[in-house]
């Protein structure tokens, strides 16, 4: 009986994994079952850091305007109140960018808003 030669399919998805696995210390790079499993790790940790990112930034965002609109005596909750209420669109992230680079601009702004 002449010897049969395998396919390419699963070594390609072998290569695949290791290639994604290669960074990762021991056995995690090494061997096939453990770099799968640690693949698997990875990407889930990934995509939940994705969603936490979003929200300590935003957490961030509220936190910087919270502090300069205070200054001002207009407590941040109002100031979002009075932004929907005229329906401007301006959101959190440049809110805190304006709070950052330019507090006089957002206390026209709030002043503005508010009166």
């Amino acid at each position: 009986m002449t010897r049969v030669r395998r396919g390419y399919i699963a070594r390609r998805r072998r290569r695949k994994i290791r290639l994604f696995a290669s960074t990762f210390r021991g056995a995690h790079s090494r061997l096939t079952r453990t770099a799968t499993q640690q693949k698997i790790r990875a990407l889930v940790s990934s995509h939940r850091g994705r969603g936490r990112q979003k929200r300590d930034f935003r957490r961030l965002w509220i936190t910087r305007i919270n502090a300069v609109t205070r200054e001002n005596g207009v407590p941040y909750s109002r100031l979002i109140h009075d932004l929907r209420k005229r329906q401007l669109l301006l959101n959190r992230k440049i809110l805190a960018q304006i709070a950052i680079s330019n507090r006089n601009c957002l206390y026209m702004i709030s002043n503005d808003i508010i009166q």
